[in-house]
């Protein structure tokens, strides 16, 4: 029944207002948490993409207006990413789940790590370099397989991407991969959906919250004060990560038990 289901709005507009602030999409949030009560990976991924398109849509109407988005590059990188999204929704099919808990715990990770340290890479305004526009190249179509893959938009490497190797201010960065994350994430949504993986009624409730908390996460990231933000959301994914790892170490030793 929806009625049991409509936790999911919660969990859409908690993983929106977070994945708005940081830039890095709504999916670190959403996956673990459908993860721990059981959803199969590509269905965790898929569903997650609805709620991380919507919360782009939301923060990318916000973000807008305050001015803070570079079109011209968020849209080639958006452009970019989409033959690696199609890839990663093909990989997804075939993963099973202790795999899936044990390579997105590393994901979660590193965002963590990177959430934690980000206010220490901003650097200034670099050239591009041809290198650096081959690795650009190269990381935003690595990024649509992140995105696509585990359905949490590809964030953790186009912020640091445009702060570390464009010279992007932090300020930019996080608004721009929202704007980003448009294309990765509808790019994967529709992949997905031919593929049969995504549950729609689901992916809507959470595409419903995520819109909803892209929009307060926007406004929120103007006022709040970002370090006690780091903390609290490097300890939530750490603890995410450790949980992910346990499962899947107890799946794999009920396996061989069995």
């Amino acid at each position: 029944m929806i009625v049991d289901q409509l936790w999911l709005i919660p969990l859409g507009f908690a993983a929106g207002v977070l994945g708005s602030m940081i830039g890095l999409g709504g999916g670190i949030v959403v996956v673990p948490v459908l993860t721990f009560f059981g959803f199969p990976p590509t269905l965790a991924a898929s569903n997650s993409l609805f709620a991380a398109f919507s919360n782009a849509v939301g923060s990318t109407f916000s973000y807008s207006r305050q001015k803070r988005i570079e079109y011209s590059l968020g849209l080639k990188l958006g452009l970019l990413s989409i033959p690696g999204t199609i890839l990663g929704a093909l990989l997804s099919s075939d993963v099973t789940p202790g795999i899936f808990k044990i390579l997105f715990g590393l994901v979660l990770i590193s965002s963590a790590i990177y959430i934690f340290l980000r206010k220490k890479i901003e650097t200034r305004e670099k050239k591009l370099t041809k290198q650096m526009i081959i690795f650009a190249i190269g990381a935003s179509f690595f990024a649509g397989i992140v995105s696509s893959f585990f359905g949490i938009g590809g964030g953790t490497i186009f912020v640091p991407l445009m702060v570390v190797g464009i010279g992007m201010t932090m300020k930019k960065a996080a608004p721009t991969s929202q704007f980003i994350l448009l294309f990765a994430s509808l790019s994967g949504i529709i992949t997905h959906s031919i593929l049969g993986h995504p549950d729609f009624i689901q992916a809507g409730l959470l595409a419903a919250g995520a819109f909803v908390g892209g929009l307060v996460g926007a406004r929120l990231s103007l006022d709040i004060k970002e370090r006690y933000l780091q903390i609290l959301v490097s300890a939530i994914i750490i603890i995410a990560a450790i949980k992910l790892f346990f499962d899947s170490a107890s799946e794999h030793i009920f396996l061989i038990g069995s």
